[in-house]
């Protein structure tokens, strides 16, 4: 069965870097768009970054773009988010999760893994 696993989250000072790992099982991983999501206490899950199949193409949400990186090893079956100048608002617990287009959306998830940004 399907399978994403994250990992990589902890507790990182203002202004510090941290590196999630997201893990793909039981699929192609290489047919798959990917993405990073993120969700706050109290708000809504929010779409971080994406990129295509063949990590040629990426997109950003505003907020993170210039710190955070999104990338991917297809013969790892592995997508990854540097994150850098983490600031306490980026505080969140964050999933990946696949990407088959418009119409099916994002369909796999993971389990989520925790960043906090303190002092």
């Amino acid at each position: 069965q399907v399978q994403l696993v994250e990992s990589g989250g902890g507790l990182v000072q203002p202004g510090g870097s941290l590196r999630l790992s997201c893990a793909a099982s039981g699929f192609t991983f290489s047919d798959y768009a990917m993405a990073w999501f993120r969700q706050a206490p109290g708000k809504e899950r929010e779409l971080v970054a994406r990129i295509t199949s063949t990590g040629r193409s990426t997109n950003y949400a505003g907020s993170v773009q210039g710190r955070f990186t999104i990338s991917r090893d297809n013969a790892k079956s592995t997508v990854y988010l540097q994150m850098s100048s983490l600031k306490p608002e980026d505080t969140a617990v964050y999933y990946c999760a696949t990407y088959q287009g418009r119409l099916v959306g994002y369909n796999y998830w993971g389990q989520g893994t925790q960043v906090t940004v303190s002092s």
